[in-house]
């Protein structure tokens, strides 16, 4: 049984189908529906009526001559009529006599039936019902074909979506505007092909305005509607105005689910149209079904033809019957052949208008490119000409719509037009993306610049460029990111970022981004990505490189940024170019992280001798660069995260009187050297993640030293020397081995401010805690502490959340203590309770001294 729903999409799905059939697809099935009904009715009187009727012709002389008719006529009379009444019955029979009864009658007739009938009376209205039964099963084959049914489908149903969204009203209205504005309005516009009008009326759009909404348009498998709309647009067309002024265009706006939509169709009409252009299947398979149907009716016609001469009114037929009916020759007619000669020749005539539809149809095929839609109708109009022309398989069924309706493929090429793609991200934006919104979105950075990030955009809103106030502009995934000329609004427009978004700059906003633009920073993919005119920003004082930077794109193009100062890149290059020092004269930082990969040529540093700033991250390093001795005005150099074992060659910076921070963690240090006292400078020295044993004495030699990172290495003990660096600020000795802590410590680093010596195996506290007034942070986590001294309760600045410790720890202090302390343990000993206390990642624990904020 098959339930409502199927059938009702069965019958959809037929209706639908037929705007794929053009004119001639729809004579032949008429003309296949009339020859099938003529072979049902030809079939159907030779079920109920087949037989033939014979007479003797040869009266043979045995006759016995005594026979007399009229008396055995009389005899048979009934006894109250007598022969010889007034009645003039005319009982005498006139003809030839012959001497059969009905019963002989009957049986010459069956047996002359199937001896002299031709097989063409008996068959040829089973045959004709088969063919037609043929006929009609090859004339939809090609819509229900398994390697095109599917895609005849969806393209139907993308159809229909199209005609009924909103935005395919909004398009052509649009379109009918600037056709009526541009051409003459004394005569009525004409369609595109010819027999449609566009309606001229500029306040009777098709598609529901702002203020007074209509449903949509429907769907095109309702042909009664395609004419409906037809003669709508004609008749609006004819009482075009003799003269009318220009109308502005109607603020015609499209609901936020009737845009995303229309968004959502266009993607659909681009993937099925990269489907079908890549195939003909279905061109292939109607040319076939063509071919095969004209073949077909030739066949037919071949051999039917003749059967017109078989056709006869009287047959002889000489049955071997004698020694019953006395007869040897007999003339016979059969009933039915005038009505089968004249349902033969109809079914022929049918048969061959049937064939001259299919010889046309081939011809139109051969005939016509039908591989190819240019869009030429189209084209000629002045709002759309940037239609791409078509392929394959959907150029193919674009021609056979064309033939039922045009304006169904005026429809869909709304939605293949990029203009009109344009239009719709344009009407999105400033419906959804306007001026109040984007003020509501701006944030304020750390530097207190204002700050707008916009993620996931079809393109950038108008309403952007109005901003004024905006200093930084952050894009991230924008597929059509271009600036315009009213880029000169946005005044205070110093930074951009461009993640994953390839910006097109015009010539007139190119000229406003040199003169503005300051700080640039680019995510990229590949190096073709990054924009051409980068290295035309010639205001440009920083630029940011993040992605694969491959040979393609040569630094040296940088020459023209003149007033560059910093270069960051985060990518894998193969090596740092020779020609650096060229690309940027003034640079003064330079950073390169480099993903692990190992960076060659790192000897061309030594004629970047105006570095202030160097960061070498994941480059895989062996050793310090010998080039670094050049940098005589280095002050920050950072090369951790790399693969440094010694470092011997750090004697050959001891000459270098500005350096005074030196990174070196996430290394493989298993010893430093005796030369780190020479460094004089150095405040911040990081080396942790290291494989360190103990610390060299020299190392306290560093008097202007004020922070100090050893996290994360294998010290055992930490000197008593330490209490030579007076002006210590930060100490971060976490992650180590140490089991005691030396008591010149808190004793003489009197400026210590944070101190981190958790995941160590400490067993107590040295004395004199309390004489660190600026100790503020105190990390004791995760060590074998049994008690606190009770003198942590004198520490002022460790109140309020500066010390961390397990909270069972925290009990071994004196109540008093533990009050002024209160707020500053965690309140578990376990590892999910410490997640409930703050904790400082070494970001937080960074001492930004006067010295290293300049740097």
């Amino acid at each position: 049984m098959f339930s409502l729903s199927e059938l009702v999409s069965l019958e959809q799905h037929e209706n639908r189908s037929k705007l794929l059939k053009p004119w001639w697809e729809v004579f032949m099935d008429y003309t296949v529906v009339l020859m099938l009904m003529t072979s049902v009715l030809a079939s159907t009187v030779q079920l109920s009526r087949d037989k033939v009727v014979c007479i003797p012709l040869n009266p043979l002389a045995s006759v016995n001559s005594s026979y007399n008719p009229s008396d055995s006529l009389a005899s048979q009379l009934p006894a109250h009529i007598a022969p010889d009444d007034g009645q003039n019955l005319h009982l005498t029979p006139s003809g030839r006599r012959t001497h059969l009864v009905y019963q002989q009658y009957v049986y010459v007739s069956q047996v002359c039936a199937h001896e002299i009938l031709p097989w063409s009376s008996r068959f040829f209205p089973y045959i004709a019902l088969l063919l037609s039964l043929m006929l009609v099963a090859s004339g939809s084959f090609w819509l229900h074909f398994p390697h095109t049914s599917a895609c005849i489908e969806h393209f139907l149903a993308i159809l229909a979506k199209c005609c009924e969204s909103p935005w395919t009203s909004q398009a052509l209205t649009h379109t009918a505007r600037q056709e009526n504005l541009q051409d003459k309005p004394k005569v009525p516009q004409k369609s595109l092909h010819g027999h449609l009008r566009v309606e001229s009326n500029p306040f009777r759009p098709f598609l529901k305005q702002s203020d007074s909404p209509t449903p949509p348009s429907p769907c095109p498998s309702s042909h009664s509607i395609d004419s409906t709309v037809t003669v709508r647009l004609t008749s609006s067309s004819a009482h075009f105005p003799t003269h009318s002024p220009p109308c502005p265009k109607q603020g015609i706006s499209l609901d936020k689910s009737d845009g995303e939509e229309a968004r959502a169709l266009f993607e659909r009409v681009k993937r099925f149209r990269s489907h079908c252009e890549s195939s003909d299947v279905i061109y292939k398979v109607y040319l076939a079904q063509t071919i095969f149907k004209l073949l077909m009716v030739t066949l037919i016609l071949s051999y039917i033809g003749p059967l017109l001469n078989a056709f006869s009114f009287t047959h002889i037929c000489h049955p071997e019957v004698q020694p019953l009916v006395a007869y040897t020759t007999f003339q016979c007619i059969h009933v039915l052949s005038s009505l089968l000669h004249k349902l033969l020749l109809t079914y022929l005539t049918l048969l061959g208008l049937y064939g001259l539809l299919n010889f046309y149809t081939l011809s139109w095929i051969l005939y016509n490119s039908l591989r190819e839609y240019p869009f030429d109708l189209l084209k000629e109009t002045k709002s759309q000409r940037d239609m791409p022309e078509l392929r394959n398989d959907l150029a193919f069924l674009l021609h056979m719509l064309d033939q039922y309706d045009p304006l169904l493929v005026q429809h869909l090429s709304v939605f293949l037009c990029p203009d009109s793609e344009s239009d719709l991200l344009d009407t999105h934006l400033e419906g959804h993306w306007g001026k109040d919104k984007l003020r509501d979105l701006t944030t304020s950075d750390h530097r207190g610049h204002t700050c707008l990030q916009l993620v996931a955009l079809p393109q950038l809103p108008p309403a952007l460029f109005t901003l004024s106030h905006l200093q930084v502009l952050k894009l991230e995934l924008i597929t059509d990111a271009r600036f315009t000329v009213q880029v000169s609004d946005m005044t205070s427009l110093r930074e951009l970022h461009l993640y994953q978004c390839t910006a097109i700059v015009e010539p007139s906003a190119l000229r406003v981004l040199q003169e503005r633009l300051e700080v640039l920073s680019i995510i990229f993919a590949h190096s073709s990505e990054i924009p051409s005119w980068v290295v035309s920003l010639r205001s440009l004082h920083e630029l940011h490189l993040s992605g694969r930077l491959g040979r393609s794109w040569p630094l040296r193009s940088l020459r023209n940024l003149l007033h560059l100062r910093a270069l960051v890149i985060h990518g894998m290059l193969q090596q740092l170019p020779g020609v650096l020092h060229e690309v940027a004269g003034s640079l003064v930082r330079l950073e390169v992280s480099n993903e692990d990969a190992k960076l060659l040529g790192v000897s061309s540093l030594k004629q970047m001798v105006d570095l202030t700033e160097l960061q070498l991250r994941g480059c895989q390093l062996e050793r310090l660069p010998s080039s670094l001795q050049a940098l005589t005005k280095l002050q920050a150099l950072d090369i951790h995260n790399n693969r440094l074992r010694t470092l011997g060659e750090l004697s050959r910076l001891a000459h270098l009187n500005c350096l005074s921070c030196l990174r070196l963690s996430n290394n493989h240090i298993g010893a430093l050297p005796a030369c780190i006292g020479e460094l004089k400078g150095l405040v911040v020295l990081d080396l942790c993640n290291n494989q360190l044993l103990n610390i060299p004495l020299p190392l306290f030699s560093l008097c202007n030293l004020q922070k100090l990172l050893l996290a994360g290495n294998l010290l055992e003990r930490l000197p008593a020397e330490v209490k030579a660096l007076q002006q210590l600020t930060e100490l971060d000795i976490s992650r180590n081995r140490l089991q005691r802590l030396p008591s010149e410590l808190f004793t003489n680093c009197m400026k210590l401010c944070l101190l981190n010596v958790s995941h160590n195996s400490l067993r107590s506290l040295p004395v004199g805690i309390s004489s660190l007034n600026h100790l503020c942070k105190f990390d004791l986590r995760d060590n074998s502490l049994c008690e606190l001294p009770a003198e942590l309760g004198r520490c002022s600045g460790l109140r309020g959340g500066g010390l961390l410790v397990e909270y069972c720890i925290f009990l071994s202090l004196p109540p008093r203590a533990r009050d002024f302390l209160s707020n500053s343990c965690c309140l578990g000993s376990n590892e999910s309770d410490l997640d409930d206390f703050p904790h400082f990642s070494p970001s937080q624990w960074r001492f930004s001294s006067a010295m290293e904020s300049q740097i």
